[in-house]
């Protein structure tokens, strides 16, 4: 059983988060209404996802400073930031400060489970819609280029987008697993990432920017 802390400020949002998080009979789910007791709640019960607003405690983004300090103690904790605000920027900014995943506050229940159900499986999630507005923001000053990319690497970078394993792409490719970590040691270098999750976050940047995962990875 999954330990889920939601922290957000408006008792509707907590009681849906609640009721649809418990109808998965998976998950034990912890409640906190602002940033000092849910910072104190996360170090208490250690939480295996927090799910948390940026508007909180009356100020429009505070919920920033709540990740970059969650991320700051534990940088393995999947932290999904469920925001009102679809703005690509502010989603950035999410991303950047350390959040595994991003979800507007208009999207479906369907939609949040699904971004709930990556995150918590070590998956950055963020809708395909606001993924492309994100990638547009940082195509221009992003290190390296789709062009300098082998095939292989293209292929890894469209599976990685799709939020696939190591495993499930040595499988998907009919290679080694060693051969996908090393390719995807070659690909960090390439785009300029410094870890795995940063990794997948510019995959899916890149195959935003793109003609789109399948055209990208070509024929196999």
């Amino acid at each position: 059983m999954s330990t889920v802390l939601v922290i957000d400020d408006h008792a509707i949002v907590l009681q849906g988060c609640r009721s649809l998080l418990e109808d998965l009979g998976q998950c034990e789910v912890l409640e906190a209404s602002g940033i000092v007791p849910g910072y104190r709640l996360f170090l208490r019960r250690r939480p295996d996802v927090v799910i948390l607003d940026l508007a909180l405690d009356g100020k429009g983004l505070a919920g920033l400073a709540l990740v970059r300090r969650i991320r700051a103690r534990d940088p393995r904790t999947p932290i999904l930031v469920f925001s009102m605000h679809a703005d690509p920027l502010i989603a950035s900014r999410a991303l950047e400060a350390g959040a595994t995943g991003y979800v507007s506050k208009d999207t479906s229940a369907a939609d949040l489970l699904e971004a709930f159900d990556k995150v918590r499986r070590g998956f950055p999630y963020i809708s395909q819609s606001l993924a492309t507005r994100v990638a547009l923001l940082g195509a221009r000053g992003a290190p390296g280029s789709v062009a300098e990319l082998t095939p292989r690497e293209l292929q890894t970078v469209s599976l990685l987008a799709e939020g696939k394993a190591y495993g499930q792409i040595a499988e998907e490719l009919g290679v080694s697993y060693k051969t996908v970590a090393n390719t995807c040691s070659q690909l960090k270098v390439k785009l300029g990432a410094t870890s795995l999750a940063e990794l997948i976050h510019r995959a899916i940047r890149y195959v935003a920017t793109s003609a789109g995962p399948a055209e990208a990875a070509g024929p196999r």
